[in-house]
């Protein structure tokens, strides 16, 4: 079989890295490496909930996401400077808050906010897929600590989630794609899913021709290859907590 060209089958993800407690002062924080991407993710919980939650008893989660200026080849600038949220960042960290909410029960830890904060210090490709990943691994964290300080009686998450990309390069499918494959793949895919293999959200653009749905399938299949790989290493980190 023919090896990419970071040496990888088509069919494996990048190898993946996750270091929890990785900053001092969040309740939650990790730095997640898949390959060359970088990003560290942050969870953090305070007394006050959106407007529309007040006096609900009702809790939110809410991410934001940004790059910071030298992640990539060149410089971007701080989005700060230019004075607006870009619409790429928007759409990212609106993806992240809804994935996490997917298995959170806003419902039992009172009306209070969890931020959850990715920025990414290095991108080659799937920056979204792995903010997603580490973020998980952030909020869980922050619930175990609460769980062992008696703040809940249960962690309320009903299952873990993960993001994993697929694309399609010269007619072949390859999982967990990087920047080089991504700025030449003819569809592009991302796949958010839990680890008993529930779909959350997927995203999918083809940039050349059309796929057919037998392709769709495969890439499907692919993802949820890729997907319980993911869920194996968040588990080993955190263990059987769900």
């Amino acid at each position: 079989m023919l090896l990419r060209a970071d040496g990888r089958r088509f069919d494996e993800i990048r190898q993946i890295t996750i270091v929890k407690d990785f900053l001092k002062y969040p309740e939650g924080s990790v730095m997640i490496e898949m390959g060359h991407t970088k990003v560290i993710c942050t969870a953090t919980i305070e007394d006050k909930v959106p407007p529309f939650l007040k006096n609900t008893g009702r809790g939110w989660l809410t991410a934001e996401y940004s790059m910071l200026p030298m992640s990539t080849h060149l410089r971007t600038p701080r989005e700060s400077t230019r004075g607006r949220v870009g619409g790429r960042t928007h759409e990212i960290q609106r993806l992240i808050g809804r994935s996490l909410r997917s298995v959170t029960d806003l419902n039992t830890f009172g009306e209070k906010t969890i931020y959850v904060d990715c920025d990414v210090i290095q991108a080659d490709g799937g920056t979204r897929t792995a903010s997603i990943t580490g973020a998980f691994v952030a909020l869980m964290d922050l619930f175990i600590k609460q769980k062992n300080n008696g703040i809940v009686e249960e962690i309320p998450v009903a299952d873990y989630i993960s993001a994993v990309s697929v694309g399609i390069i010269d007619k072949q499918i390859h999982l967990d794609i990087n920047y080089e494959e991504d700025s030449k793949a003819e569809v592009d895919m991302n796949f958010v899913m839990t680890g008993n293999g529930r779909f959350v959200e997927i995203q999918g653009t083809a940039e050349e021709e059309p796929f057919s749905r037998e392709l769709m399938n495969q890439m499907i299949d692919l993802a949820t290859k890729g997907i319980n790989e993911i869920t194996k290493i968040q588990k080993d980190i955190l263990g059987e907590v769900i």
